[in-house]
């Protein structure tokens, strides 16, 4: 699924069913950014001509950094490649952990799981806590902006109207994001996808008893709804390094008349520092590969994105 030229560029959408604007294409950059996140660690630069592991490099000597916080021994890390007794089932089921790839078959190589977007300049886990894919849920919860009236609210140049999701501010890096997270061994996506809602845009985890109880039959009710798959596969994420890199399923849950959401009071919790409805247009600017989650939605639902017209092809 990956190509061989120098920048690694794939289809945004991976394998499967997938929506049609599959055609759009987006490139490993994020993922070269220095400082690594969190730290003061600089990235050994890569030339954009060789990204892509088919082009050789005998000079490659890339940085080795795995955060303080995974290498603590937390439960939701991997031990170190050559600890004993840890002898990891890459590419497949490994027990309860997930280490197959949503686009197929990666190289191992000297034990090590290799990034299949291409380098990156740093090797270890970084912040990550698994070797090879590291999977999450991102949860796009949508619904139409309307005025004082109820109605929906068009833009006035494209006459579209316009799609809102809820957004939070991540509080490790001050950027806007999905609300989503880390998919728990085991754990089944559609969980993950309502856990991390309730967690980062309605704080659950404070709750008392019988607001959680109130929060999830609300939950349910939204989670139960009809809804679409807007990307599965690897996220341009600055996170990522060689021998880690993040995967996910992003699904949009949307609500027509904006009586379900109505209905739940949005208060930031867990990793997020603020949250709240964004509108949705090319102007967004947000963590990883998120905008392009976004822009997806507002394809498929028809809505306002950009006032100008798209480039030739």
């Amino acid at each position: 699924p990956f190509s061989s030229s120098s920048t690694p560029r794939w289809s945004c959408l991976g394998p499967g069913n997938m929506p049609s604007s599959s055609s759009v294409k987006f490139q490993h950059s994020k993922a070269l950014t220095s400082p690594y996140p969190g730290s003061q660690v600089e990235r050994s630069p890569v030339p954009e001509d060789k990204v892509g592991w088919m082009v050789e490099w005998k000079d490659y000597k890339p940085v080795e950094y795995t955060a303080r916080s995974v290498l603590a021994g937390a439960n939701w890390a991997d031990p170190q490649i050559n600890d004993e007794g840890f002898t990891p089932q890459f590419n497949q089921r490994d027990g309860e952990v997930e280490r197959k790839s949503l686009h197929g078959l990666y190289v191992v190589e000297n034990g090590r799981p290799r990034n299949p977007a291409g380098r990156t300049g740093l090797t270890g886990r970084g912040l990550l806590g698994r070797w090879g894919p590291n999977h999450a849920a991102d949860p796009v919860v949508t619904r139409w902006k309307r005025d004082a009236s109820g109605n929906k609210v068009a833009h006035p140049v494209t006459g579209r109207n316009i799609l809102q999701f809820i957004a939070i501010k991540r509080k490790d890096c001050g950027e806007w994001a999905i609300p989503g997270g880390m998919v728990d061994p085991g754990e089944k996506i559609s969980a993950t996808l309502k856990r991390e809602f309730g967690e980062e845009a309605l704080n659950c985890l404070q709750k008392s008893p019988e607001e959680r109880a109130e929060l999830e039959k609300r939950l349910n009710q939204l989670f139960s709804q009809e809804h679409f798959m807007v990307y599965r596969g690897y996220v341009d994420d600055p996170r990522n390094t060689d021998n880690a890199w993040m995967e996910t399923e992003a699904v949009n849950y949307h609500d027509e008349t904006g009586e379900t959401m109505d209905n739940l009071p949005l208060e930031a919790g867990d990793d997020a520092g603020m949250v709240k409805w964004v509108d949705i247009s090319e102007e967004l600017r947000l963590y990883a590969s998120h905008s392009y989650f976004i822009k997806l939605v507002s394809e498929k639902r028809g809505a306002h994105w950009s006032q100008h017209p798209a480039p030739d092809c």
